[in-house]
């Protein structure tokens, strides 16, 4: 008979990457058994799959949004659990995407049976973009600037954000582009490991992330309430130093970062924050992966003699939104940020935080799997990022929202 179940993806299979769609299938036998498979191919060729058992309705069709799976890579009802439960082939991948210009396609097929896959009955493919649509990208080489900026069509005026990832450097721009795909005017900013800023910097200079503030707030369609910044791991605590020390940042997300300098001394207008002290003889190797833990290298934040590297949130007028994984492995965000939050509160500073049980420290725009271990770009080392497949899930999908909220109610 040919082809005759239909695969389809709703509402079209064109969508942004952080778009939730409904994958649905038809034609069927009643309650016929078939396995249901995603693949997706990333730009260095690394092959990610992910596969779940189904079970089709009496009326020969199955709806991902309310059929459950009966086991796979993950069970029950998930509608976009084919995507979040991808993992490579090889170990240890972490899915990022470098060129924001082009999608990730992920192609869905169903086969017969719960047993080996040998017999396709029908598939298609799901065009999952990082640019909406009329989003322009603009590579900014300005002053001492390495930066992209998107800019959400039309005439604005529109929120503006910088978007900092972590130490493992270079110029991210996958999260940047998404966030200007919802409305934001964003730049995505690389500060270290990048052309020809080191790999690791002795010293990070905070005029270079004001540069990046006043290139920002002059661009003619940004709204002149004030800047956003977001950061993850090393760009968190950059992001609360920014809405510290310059002027114009009304809103930070620190999203698995801690409220201390980390790791590079920070030189600003007549001070340097040290970096928080760290012992590396307290990485730890598991034995079974040979995995590094660095969890525990940093020293204890409550003895005073750390307290230097602290970073006087207090006297920023922004507001701030703390969001950390329990499950964090890279360090204990939940701890620090805990910590940052209750400084704040001392001072009667509003901040918002929320903390993911089952949460890795790589919390990513929804629906990029979870990766519990990837090499670290610059320390050239594996290292364990934790958190639990679903729960991870679960917590991008929420942390994003919240995100975006938070910006739209404060910018």
């Amino acid at each position: 008979a040919g082809m005759a179940v239909q695969v389809t993806v709703l509402p079209s299979s064109r969508c942004l990457f952080d778009d939730p769609v409904q994958i649905c299938v038809a034609g069927l036998l009643p309650q016929q058994a078939v396995t249901l498979q995603a693949s997706l191919v990333d730009e260095s060729g690394e092959l990610f799959q992910a596969h779940a058992r189904y079970r089709a309705g009496s009326n020969g069709e199955l709806d991902l949004s309310g059929s459950p799976a009966l086991g796979g890579s993950y069970s029950g009802v998930e509608p976009m659990g084919l995507l979040w439960s991808l993992q490579s082939k090889a170990p240890y991948k972490r899915l990022a995407k470098r060129n924001v210009l082009t999608p990730f396609c992920v192609d869905f097929e169903v086969y017969e049976g719960h047993g080996d896959m040998s017999r396709l009955l029908g598939k298609c493919s799901n065009e999952r973009w990082f640019l909406g649509e009329g989003v322009k990208r603009i590579s900014v080489r300005e002053g001492r600037l390495k930066a992209t900026l998107f800019l959400p069509p039309g005439s604005g005026p529109f929120p503006g954000l910088i978007d900092l990832y972590g130490s493992g450097g270079g110029l991210v721009e996958y999260r940047a582009s998404l966030l200007a795909s919802r409305g934001f005017m964003t730049l995505a900013l690389a500060y270290m490991a990048f052309e020809d800023l080191p790999a690791m910097p002795e010293i990070l200079e905070l005029s270079y992330f004001e540069e990046a503030v006043n290139f920002l707030r002059k661009q003619p369609q940004v709204k002149d309430t004030g800047i956003g910044v977001l950061g993850l791991s090393k760009g968190a605590d950059l992001a609360l130093s920014m809405a510290t020390f310059l002027p114009g940042i009304k809103a930070a997300v620190s999203i698995s970062g801690i409220g201390f300098n980390s790791f590079i001394p920070l030189r600003g207008d007549g001070f340097t924050l040290p970096p928080h002290p760290y012992d590396l003889g307290r990485i730890k190797t598991s034995d079974e992966s040979g995995l590094i833990d660095v969890s525990d290298v940093l020293d204890d934040h409550r003895d005073p003699a750390t307290w230097d590297c602290r970073i006087p949130m207090e006297r920023s007028l922004a507001k701030f939104l703390f969001l950390s994984g329990l499950d964090d492995m890279n360090w204990k965000s939940d701890l620090y940020c805990r910590d940052a939050v209750q400084r704040l509160q001392q001072y009667g500073r509003e901040v918002e935080f929320c903390s993911y049980s089952g949460a890795g420290h790589l919390l990513e725009p929804p629906y990029l799997p979870l990766c519990q271990a990837s090499i670290h770009k610059v320390l050239g080392i594996f290292v364990r990022w934790g958190g639990q497949r679903r729960e991870h899930a679960k917590a991008q999908e929420d942390a994003w929202r919240r995100i975006q909220a938070f910006f739209w109610q404060h910018l």
